[in-house]
């Protein structure tokens, strides 16, 4: 993924922001009801989100920089630039066992420290800041300290190592228990990216926790509402370009490196594309009714007839467009001299040869089988897919995803950004781990599949594009957790009036259809749509929002979504609300940041809800900008 490892999860708790002991009130869409002050925030990170510290002593001999226990791994750019050698033995595990190197470990942090900064420092810190701005927002406002629990995690390992070396998911589960003792109420869910997949495992693993009976009713009591925000839920493609040629993440450090590095975590496969149209036999019928399982003992993998008379498998395009020589027996792949050199019978037989593989193709294993020969790297790669995934106890995270059995749940992505779906893959005559590079990608940008040199390109493109680094597909997936009849509205992300928004009531909502709404767009207005069950499962709710221009990492800073997500939750707890949802007319300024200086009018803008107010310290016209009230007075225009 881009860069996930500086995702900035400010948004999810400004839901925790109006938790404040004098607001009451009774949920909407659900039965439980009372003091909204109990409320807890859970922040489940995403992808390289969480600190890593040394757990042991590493004596660098070519670098005046050691490794001591607690000192900081992931993220140090110090160390990492003076000595990265020593650096990636405390960051690489083995590939097949997932134990540490043998000369240093390392674990993730605990707390909220482990996820505000990753990269302390006067120059790295602002780069790396996760949740550091969100908590000024949490002091600002008043959110006591026990209400907000992170819950960090060791992002290199796959969910079955997760649980078996750390206990994680077992941590969880008292986490959220213990907080419903503390504060005497349910949680809030907020998962970005990977973290999505993390709490979808947590949800199956406690099925088998928990006695049957008693599932829904601990979900119930324990979960209020799940955010799911830039979740990839049927995979993302860059995974695919960092198993085979490696992401740096933005560090200084070359991409075979890099591909050495997150190619030893099985978490690099966590997030692999894959088919739609395939599943495998529920493991959490099987301990109660035996299900359908192979000689040994493993759950069958089954795919609908679509999956073999439709192409791509759902997705817009083949994901992987690769060449491989004719001719093996050179190891790693051969130079294109060792080719040349080589006693062809014919110069034909000699061409490399391009195969195409389909999401399914890669997630089943049949990419990695077909390119075996020719990386050494494969062979890891397929025993981790298989004893970490396809065999996994709980289940296979390669397979898609139904609704939660949760009360509410809102899922949150950006749309319409530039956004890689498909790669073209050559030798490049070098060594592993640089022996591939990439040729070509595929793009998808405002329904239409566009290549590197801008060429367009055949395929089945979606009605939009995804966030610049999950496509719309695997985001969108979302929209099948919807009921048969959807409410549509689109309004300008902005502040405005209402004048503008659009509104379509009880739209057909088929499933695995998209949904496409019959609206207008004006250039250069950005629009937030959203969708919203009109006849919900009894007793739940269901919402999918989409913002334009939102990208992967940057979505949880964007003031829209606070903003939203203010309102939706002062709409939740407010006891004179009779509609599912917050209204979408309406958008005022709601805090002093959002009123600015009107320089056509000499005047603040939004008279009726800004005013100029001279503080000691102001810089400049718009500073003096503040609301006129507060921001709870403001909240009740909305109802």
């Amino acid at each position: 993924m881009r860069a996930p490892s500086y995702n900035h999860h400010v948004t999810a708790f400004l839901l925790l922001l109006l938790l404040l002991p004098l607001f009451h009130g009774h949920g909407v869409g659900g039965d439980w009801s009372g003091d909204y002050s109990k409320l807890s925030g859970i922040i489940i990170p995403g992808l390289a989100s969480t600190q890593l510290r040394a757990w042991s002593i590493l004596d660098c001999p070519y670098s005046p920089l050691d490794f001591n226990p607690l000192d900081l791994v992931w993220l140090d750019t110090t160390k990492l630039l003076s000595a990265v050698n020593c650096w990636l033995k405390c960051m690489l595990l083995d590939p097949y066992n997932q134990t540490d190197h043998p000369e240093c470990k390392s674990r993730p942090d605990s707390g909220l420290s482990a996820i505000t900064e990753l990269d302390p420092g006067y120059i790295t810190g602002p780069l790396s800041s996760v949740w550091k701005e969100w908590v000024k927002w949490c002091i600002e406002f008043g959110i006591e300290a026990n209400a907000i629990i992170a819950v960090p995690y060791d992002w290199r390992l796959s969910p079955s190592m997760l649980e078996e070396r750390d206990l994680y998911f077992h941590k969880l589960k008292l986490t959220f228990e213990t907080a419903l003792k503390l504060r005497g109420g349910p949680s809030v869910v907020f998962a970005h990216s990977l973290g999505n997949h993390v709490f979808r495992y947590f949800l199956e693993w406690l099925k088998l926790e928990i006695a049957p009976k008693h599932y829904i009713q601990w979900l119930d009591e324990h979960i209020h509402a799940y955010f799911a925000v830039g979740a990839p839920l049927l995979g993302a493609i860059e995974t695919v370009k960092g198993t085979l040629s490696g992401l740096t993440f933005g560090l200084p450090i070359s991409e075979g490196t890099a591909r050495l590095m997150v190619n030893s975590f099985a978490s690099s496969l966590w997030m692999m594309p894959f088919s739609k149209y395939c599943r495998a036999e529920n493991t959490y019928w099987k301990h109660f009714c035996g299900g359908n399982m192979d000689k040994r003992g493993h759950n069958m993998y089954h795919c609908d007839e679509r999956e073999f008379q439709l192409n791509f498998s759902g997705w817009p395009t083949n994901i992987i467009n690769i060449e491989i020589p004719s001719i093996r027996g050179f190891g790693a792949y051969p130079s294109a001299t060792e080719i040349a050199e080589a006693n062809l019978s014919s110069i034909e037989c000699g061409l490399p040869t391009q195969l195409s593989f389909s999401a399914r193709e890669i997630s089943d294993g049949t990419f990695f089988k077909a390119i075996e020969d020719y990386d050494p790297d494969i062979k890891r790669i397929l025993h981790q897919l298989k004893t970490l995934y396809h065999d996994d106890p709980v289940l296979n995270p390669l397979t898609p995803w139904d609704r939660p059995p949760l009360k509410n749940i809102f899922c949150i992505y950006g749309t319409d950004l530039k956004t890689e779906v498909g790669y073209y893959f050559a030798p490049s005559g070098k060594p592993y781990p640089d022996n591939w590079i990439i040729t070509d990608v595929i793009y998808e940008i405002e329904g239409s599949l566009f290549s590197r040199s801008g060429n367009l390109v055949e395929g089945n493109p979606g009605a939009s594009s995804g966030d610049e680094t999950v496509p719309y597909h695997s985001l969108s997936w979302c929209k099948n957790w919807l009921g048969p009849k959807v409410n549509i509205t689109r309004a300008p992300q902005s502040e405005h009036d209402g004048s503008d928004v659009q509104v379509e009531l009880n739209v057909e909502h088929h499933h695995e259809e998209d949904i496409l709404p019959n609206m207008t767009r004006l250039p250069r207005v950005k629009y937030i749509t959203y969708y919203e069950d009109s006849e919900s499962i009894p007793g739940k709710r269901t919402a999918v929002w989409e913002i334009d221009k939102a990208n992967h990492r940057n979505i949880v800073r964007s003031p829209v979504l606070m903003r939203e997500l203010w309102l939706q939750i002062w709409h939740d707890i407010h006891p004179d609300a009779t509609s599912k949802f917050v209204t979408k007319a309406k958008r005022g300024p709601l805090r002093d940041e959002d009123c600015y200086w009107d320089y056509g009018k000499a005047r603040c803008a939004w008279a009726e809800y800004c005013e100029y107010r001279y503080l000691f310290g102001d810089v400049h016209l718009g500073q003096s900008c503040r609301l006129k009230n507060s921001s709870a007075n403001l909240l009740s225009h909305y109802l």
